[in-house]
């Protein structure tokens, strides 16, 4: 059985990525795998054994049912620390099951507090500063009551980290902002350490902010976008090459996008081809049917604009992208067959379709791009 379409991650690119990663964080910081949103559209269940395999201990999500999904894939009872959402009903299990998670406001705080004595255990926890940002965290006023709330209940409490998260170290337009957010970090850490909370794990480094600023990588640095091969901006790859005679992107991508040609079709010159009158054929086409469409990620912003690969040559989406199926011009592919693969995102022959072609096209993020990858689709390690 096939199914429409099948995404293929390669092992080799892993470990290319992870080597790289710490020729330059060195030993003495810890690499936290980001694999949030589905492991960045590559698949929890996938991607955690073969970073496990590389020895990456620790891992990041953002909620509770993605910390369950990566316990549940791992061979070995690792660190897995949830950034974002637990509901109330799931952090007494979460306690139980040792995740660590963040802890950005009194009221989570107090309710991790309540579960813990409930099960006479410790609360693996992360204090989330506010350090300008804006979106979740503990400013001044309240890490006092944090601090109190802690000391005070010393029995239930494991600090396992103080962190943030920085305001876009991709771009230099927010240099000044960086700099300000790293600024307040220390002196809310000397707040902490001034009451005698010290913090097993300094972090507050993403990938971006671990290439461009280095004095943030600290004690771990949680590395998402750059594990599975691509740079957070264009500015950061420009930062880590302006001083090297080497230019050449040392990250490899590890996903690949496939499908097949599901049937093909002739056109005459004044046809139009799919839904409404978006393309006309001004000669005469032949045109393949292929079986994916905006239910399987590829954007309907691509409709009359993407790029496909078959039989090793570059071929044009046409026509509006459908739910389910996209058509593209094969006209000067004349032994194009039936079940000939097509190849949505990467190799084939000597030309590659990159991500950053769907997200240039379809002024989406990378990031974007590769969140929305369906979890249906199957994957492949190859």
């Amino acid at each position: 059985m096939f199914d429409s379409s099948f995404i293929t991650l390669r092992k080799e690119a892993i470990k290319n990525n992870i080597r790289f990663l710490r020729g330059i964080y060195k030993n003495e910081v810890k690499i936290s795998a980001v694999v949030k949103a589905n492991a960045y559209g590559h698949g929890i269940e996938q991607m955690v054994p073969l970073l496990e395999e590389e020895g990456i201990d620790h891992f990041s999500v953002f909620d509770f049912i993605e910390a369950t999904r990566v316990h549940n894939s791992l061979t070995q009872n690792h660190t897995i620390m949830i950034m974002g959402w637990v509901h109330d009903s799931d952090l007494k299990e979460a306690i139980k099951r040792g995740f660590d998670f963040f802890v950005f406001n009194l009221e989570r705080l107090k309710l991790a507090l309540k579960y813990a004595k409930e099960l006479n255990t410790k609360a693996n926890i992360h204090i989330e500063a506010e350090t300008g940002m804006n979106r979740s965290g503990f400013g001044k006023e309240q890490l006092k009551k944090t601090i109190e709330i802690i000391n005070t209940n010393k029995p239930y409490f494991n600090v396992k980290g103080f962190c943030t998260h920085l305001a876009g170290a991709e771009s230099i337009s927010n240099h000044l902002r960086i700099q300000n957010q790293i600024k307040k970090y220390q002196k809310l850490l000397g707040v902490l350490e001034s009451k005698d909370i010290h913090p097993e794990c300094l972090h507050i480094a993403n990938s971006a902010a671990s290439i461009v600023y280095p004095k943030t990588r600290l004690d771990m640095v949680r590395v998402g976008i750059m594990l599975y091969g691509f740079w957070p901006s264009m500015e950061t790859f420009i930062h880590f090459t302006r001083n090297k005679t080497d230019k050449e992107d040392p990250l490899n991508r590890i996903l690949g996008w496939r499908s097949k040609i599901m049937s093909i079709k002739e056109v005459k010159t004044g046809e139009f081809i799919g839904y409404g009158i978006s393309y006309l054929a001004q000669r005469d086409l032949k045109t393949a049917l292929i079986p994916i469409g905006y239910s399987d990620g590829f954007s309907r912003s691509l409709s009359n604009k993407g790029r496909l690969l078959i039989n090793g040559q570059i071929c044009e989406v046409i026509g509006v992208v459908n739910m389910n199926m996209i058509i593209a011009d094969i006209s000067h592919l004349p032994d194009a067959k039936i079940g000939d693969e097509v190849t949505i995102i990467g190799i084939q022959g000597d030309l590659e379709i990159k991500v950053s072609s769907f997200s240039n096209i379809s002024d989406k993020l990378n990031y974007e791009i590769l969140a929305h990858m369906p979890e249906n689709i199957e994957r492949k390690i190859i």
